[in-house]
């Protein structure tokens, strides 16, 4: 990536909402992390955790990555304030909705 293409990645604005196993998802809500079986220690680490969105982006190529701050992170004003460490991103395949339709089956 040259860096006109990174200035306008980071000119993107965050997403203001996502829908996500039918329902929208937006910074502010609260989700349950389920890292990938392929992830790192760290993200293992979270499984089953909840978590608060912080924001919704979009890269260059179009895919989707929820940042969240893990609620029970005694850092977590940290991740609010962005800082590595206390700031996790996830996928859309990662991620659950704490309120989930009636016909939604569990993991």
């Amino acid at each position: 990536m040259n860096e006109v293409e990174w200035n306008e990645l980071e000119q993107r604005p965050p997403l203001a909402s996502i829908c996500h196993y039918g329902v929208e998802l937006c910074a502010g809500d609260e989700v349950r992390l389920w890292p990938k079986k392929s992830a790192d220690i760290m993200d293992l680490a979270l499984a089953g955790k909840i978590a608060t969105i912080e924001t919704i982006e979009q890269d260059y190529e179009n895919q989707i990555h929820v940042a969240v701050v893990v609620n029970d992170d005694p850092g977590k004003d940290l991740g609010l304030l962005r800082q590595v460490g206390h700031r996790f991103f996830f996928s859309l395949d990662e991620i659950e909705p704490m309120s989930l339709p009636d016909n939604f089956h569990s993991r």
